[in-house]
């Protein structure tokens, strides 16, 4: 069973298209035209040229987005290594469903549907709004046994790449990756430790605001369940099994899943930008597909977007998750996008160049 899951994966990744660095090339050229200093707009003009590249075409139509909030409970929340409990998460996952989340404000705004998805959650949860592919009821203690089997999370990476299939033929193309897990910056914690060789000390954060002493047990915590469970750091899927979530697991398949339909995907925070690594350790081609929207609070983030080679949008200072950052991303998207379409160029301005 796990080879045929493997097996459906690699078919996937198979399917990212290169990158048309034609289209960039005339997008940088369209870009330089417009009346403007060469490169004045900074990372509008980045994103505009990064768009051109991925669909092939000036100007994509990036009209229809979508959020996909993956949630996901953690053992390792046994360890005492969040301010909050684990209810907290079949609670906010109804709240997003409700509209009501910070998330859901903000995609509201931006136009953007959010997609909830229960992928992991460790309790019942019923609404007509929620998209139920449940892998599994919570991770097991990584500080003690393995987060997940190897098939559970191959199985939850599918379950990512099925519901942006599911969009795609809904019509969006432009996708932001969000999640809900109480306990999930311990296990992206772990995860970039094993991956990137940051010491726990330096890829652990404060999370959801705790204090030194449990900050202390949060780092010991990862060094046991890396110790405990022995990772293979050249196998990103061993990796994602024994110190992952179901939610991180799915935000991989999310974004392997947007690259191989040609769509872009706005990477959120620090654990999402942990599925990003993953996803382009398993697909080093849909790294071009990715675009990363903020630099959080999490003190191993700066490190970790540099380790996949992503550079952020914005600095707000923010460490909510949910999609939050990713979200407030399409703004700078839609506005890269009009600048490149609406600015008239020096020619057909009468402007002179000289």
């Amino acid at each position: 069973m796990g080879n045929e899951l493997y097996i459906r994966l690699i078919e996937t990744a198979n399917r990212i298209k290169p990158f048309h660095d034609e289209a960039a090339a005339s997008a940088l050229q369209h870009s330089d035209h417009l009346t403007k200093p060469p490169g004045s707009l900074g990372k509008l003009e980045a994103i505009a040229i990064q768009l051109a590249g991925i669909s092939g075409r000036l100007w994509p139509d990036l009209s229809r987005k979508s959020v996909i909030v993956m949630a996901g409970d953690h053992g390792v929340c046994e360890e005492g290594v969040s301010a909050f409990p684990q209810a907290v998460t079949p609670q906010m996952v109804l709240n997003f469903l409700n509209g009501g989340a910070a998330v859901n404000v903000l995609a509201r705004q931006a136009g953007a549907e959010v997609v909830c998805v229960d992928i992991g959650v460790n309790a019942d949860l019923a609404h007509e709004q929620l998209v139920s592919r449940k892998v599994i009821r919570g991770t097991a203690n990584m500080a003690k046994q393995a987060a997940m089997t190897r098939e559970e999370a191959l199985e939850a990476i599918l379950v990512g790449i099925e519901i942006v299939q599911e969009q795609v033929r809904r019509g969006c193309r432009l996708f932001a990756t969000g999640e809900m897990g109480i306990g999930n910056t311990t296990a992206s914690a772990a995860l970039t430790t094993v991956l990137t060789g940051m010491s726990p000390e330096e890829s652990v954060g404060r999370g959801t605001g705790i204090n030194d002493e449990s900050w202390a047990n949060k780092v010991e915590v990862v060094k046991r369940a890396i110790a405990v469970n022995k990772p293979d750091a050249s196998d990103p899927i061993d990796v994602l099994a024994k110190l992952g979530g179901a939610e991180i697991a799915g935000l991989v398949g999310v974004i392997i899943g947007a690259a191989a339909n040609g769509c872009p995907v706005v990477i959120d925070g620090y654990i999402s930008s942990t599925a990003a690594l993953i996803a382009s350790r398993i697909a080093k081609q849909s790294l071009p597909y990715m675009i990363a929207s903020h630099l959080s609070q999490e003190q191993g983030h700066a490190r970790l977007l540099e380790s996949i080679g992503l550079s952020p949008m914005m600095q707000l200072e923010m460490r909510l998750g949910e999609g939050t950052g990713a979200v407030l991303c399409f703004h700078f998207i839609d506005a890269a996008l009009h600048l490149m379409q609406e600015m008239a160029t020096f020619e057909s301005a009468g402007v002179s160049k000289e």
